[in-house]
């Protein structure tokens, strides 16, 4: 069976975004024809606005559409530490936990040799003049092997400017059994491990 021009046309738009492969395309490309015109319009005008009124932050390089993100923009945040991380949804999944109240820079990707990724094509030569003798910068990358050598990259540069560099923990998911964690992953959990009682004497 041979698919209308605009739908073949839909499906193959829809298949260019992350993670959606054609299959997928074509199942969205359905809903989508199923849905009322008010929802489709809706959705095209989000669309355009989102691409007309958002922009990178100047200073830290996440998604914004004032000047300067709010993080950038609140005087109240600790201006003594900043968390590196891989996109601008990382920032939105730290500042749900509600645990972390310093700056960010986001780096818009990991490096990445085999893609073509190297350190030019990253937010890493603006992270530098940001960095202060004993600020503290959280490596917050992925913890795969583009992740950590990312981290290991930003370190060896960093540590000459006089920062403090840390790499967040990693571990066990809460409510996680022992028995299904990956060797890679137990083993981080016992190297990250706190101390809980305090020394005798």
């Amino acid at each position: 069976m041979k698919y209308p021009p605009s739908l073949v046309a839909l499906i193959r738009e829809l298949s260019r975004l992350p993670g959606i492969g054609p299959k997928s395309a074509q199942r969205l490309a359905f809903h989508l024809f199923e849905q009322p015109r008010e929802d489709i319009e809706r959705l095209s005008r989000a669309l355009l606005e989102a691409k007309r009124d958002l922009h990178t932050c100047p200073v830290c390089f996440n998604i914004t559409d004032a000047e300067r993100c709010d993080v950038c923009s609140d005087p109240s945040r600790d201006q003594g530490v900043i968390c590196v991380v891989e996109e601008p949804g990382d920032v939105i999944a730290i500042e749900r936990s509600g645990e972390y109240r310093g700056l960010y820079h986001v780096l818009h990707g990991v490096l990445s040799p085999m893609n073509g990724v190297g350190p030019d094509k990253l937010h890493i030569r603006p992270l530098l003049p940001r960095v202060q003798e004993g600020q503290e910068i959280i490596l917050a990358t992925g913890t795969t092997v583009e992740g950590d050598a990312t981290a290991l990259y930003l370190q060896r540069l960093l540590e000459p400017l006089g920062a403090v560099v840390s790499r967040i923990a990693y571990g066990l998911p809460v409510g996680g059994a022992l028995e299904y964690a990956d060797e890679v992953t137990l083993g981080r959990a016992l190297a990250g491990r706190q101390r809980v009682s305090k020394p005798q004497g």
